[in-house]
C-alpha cells in the first residue's frame, strides 16, 4: 500500500492512479469514509487524461487508527505534508462534506503554486452548529445524538445512516442501492470508533469563515436542494458569498451523496468547471 508518515508518526494511505506530469486532482471524503467513496470519481478523471489522488484521513480508512490529531488543524497539516510528498502543483482540491471542510482548511493555507482550483461537494463549511453568530445552524443536540449512536452500536449506527438521510434513500419513491449501502458501512468500520468520534466535532463546529475569505483561487460550491446530513441554506449559499472567486451551483432535489447517486450529473460539472 502506498502510504506517506506524517511528523507525528501517522501513516496516512493513498492512492495515485495516472501520469505523474499530468494534472493533479485531489479528492477529500466525507465522515467516516475512505478514499474508495470516490471511485467513480477516480475511474472518470483517470480516463480522461488528469492524475487522481484520494487519501485515506487519519483514523479514516486505511490510515493509522489516531487517538489524537482528529480535528481540521492536523488534518490539513497531514495534507500539506502529502502535496509536498507527491510534489503536487497546480492541483484541483475537490472535498465532499468533511472532506469539503477539509480542503477549505488546506487551500486557505496550501504553499503558492501548489493549488489552481478547489471544489466544495455538500461540504460543511461556514459552520454547521447552531449559535449565536450562525443562528441557522444545526443544535449541538443533533452532534451528541451522533456521538451517542457511534458510541453505543457503531456497527448498526453506520448503516442507519447510508440507508436513510445520507443517499436520500429514505424519500419515497427512492430507489435503494443496498449495494451503496452495503459499501458505506463497510468503509465506516475501515476505521477507528476514536477518531470517528472526534471528527463530528471537527466537522461540526469548526469554523471556516476566515479560511473561506482567505482563498484566492476559483471555487465550485456544488449542493443538493435535498442534502439531509448538511442542510443547504446554511452551508453553500453562506460559503459561495464569503469566497472571493466562488460560484454556487445547486441541484434541485439532490442527496447529500449525489456523487455516488448522480455522478452522471456531478463529473461532467465537474470537468468543466476544471477545464474552464
Amino acid at each position: 500500500m502506498s502510504t506517506i508518515t506524517t511528523k507525528d508518526g501517522t501513516e496516512i494511505f493513498y492512492k495515485d492512479w495516472g501520469p505523474k506530469d499530468a494534472q493533479p486532482i485531489v479528492f477529500h471524503h466525507g465522515w467516516p469514509l475512505s478514499a474508495d467513496d470516490w471511485d467513480n470519481q477516480m475511474l472518470f478523471f483517470f480516463e480522461k487524461g488528469f492524475r487522481v489522488i484520494a487519501h485515506d484521513r487519519r483514523g479514516h480508512g486505511r490510515s493509522t487508527q489516531t487517538a489524537y490529531g482528529n480535528e481540521m488543524d492536523t488534518y490539513a497539516a497531514d495534507v500539506i505534508e502529502l502535496a509536498k510528498a507527491l510534489d503536487l502543483k497546480n492541483a484541483v482540491h475537490i472535498g465532499h462534506s468533511t472532506g469539503g471542510g477539509e480542503v477549505a482548511h488546506y487551500v486557505a493555507r496550501a504553499e503558492a503554486g501548489r493549488v489552481a482550483k478547489a471544489v466544495l461537494i455538500g461540504a460543511v463549511p461556514p459552520v454547521m452548529v447552531k449559535s449565536e453568530t450562525n443562528p441557522g445552524g444545526l443544535p449541538i443536540e443533533v452532534f451528541d445524538g451522533f456521538r451517542a449512536a457511534l458510541a453505543a452500536n457503531r456497527a448498526q449506527f453506520y448503516i442507519e445512516v447510508p440507508a436513510g438521510p445520507f443517499y436520500g434513500f429514505n424519500r419515497a419513491g427512492a430507489t435503494v442501492h443496498q449495494g451503496l449501502i452495503d459499501n458505506w458501512w463497510r468503509q465506516g468500520m475501515m476505521g477507528g470508533a476514536k477518531a470517528h468520534y472526534d471528527c463530528i466535532k471537527a466537522f461540526s463546529e469548526t469554523d471556516f469563515t476566515e479560511d473561506l475569505k482567505a482563498i484566492d483561487v476559483p471555487v465550485l460550491v456544488m449542493h443538493g436542494s435535498d442534502d439531509q446530513i448538511v442542510p443547504y441554506a446554511d452551508s453553500a449559499p453562506l460559503a459561495a458569498k464569503l469566497l472571493k472567486n466562488g460560484t454556487l451551483k445547486t441541484y434541485d432535489g439532490l442527496p447529500h451523496g449525489m456523487c455516488t447517486t448522480h455522478p452522471e450529473i456531478i463529473n461532467p460539472d465537474l470537468l468543466a468547471f476544471i477545464k474552464a
